[in-house]
């Protein structure tokens, strides 16, 4: 599925997998978030994705020529969950709208899990 921007020059086709490649990459520089979650979250275990794997933490939907942006994480142990998840959302909002020129309804944050970073990683 893609998002098409009209302008004066043409049609501009963005696939969603690009919307969440640039979503999940500004997730993982956040302060904060250990890395990106599977969407699929099976028996209490979220699995940490790599690098690799940005769009897999990530769902696009678009309704009407505004997106609609979930994201799974996994953030660090002893940070405040809330504040993390607030600079997380206003952070991909603004990367998102400054990019693609495209209003971003909403940017909802699952925190799929905690980690205990130990200090040889």
């Amino acid at each position: 599925m893609s998002l098409k921007i009209n302008n004066e020059l043409g049609t501009i086709e963005v696939s969603t997998d690009v919307i969440a490649n640039i979503a999940g990459g500004v997730v993982s520089e956040s302060y904060g978030v250990v890395g990106m979650a599977s969407k699929t979250f099976r028996d209490g275990f979220a699995e940490l994705l790599g690098k690799e794997n940005y769009a897999r933490g990530v769902v696009v939907e678009n309704e009407n020529d505004s997106l609609k942006i979930d994201l799974y994480i996994i953030v660090l142990y002893g940070v405040k969950i809330s504040e993390v998840a607030s600079n997380v959302q206003s952070t991909v909002k603004y990367t998102l709208e400054k990019t693609l020129g495209l209003k971003i309804d909403s940017v909802n944050i699952h925190v799929q899990g905690v980690r205990i970073i130990d200090s040889d990683e």
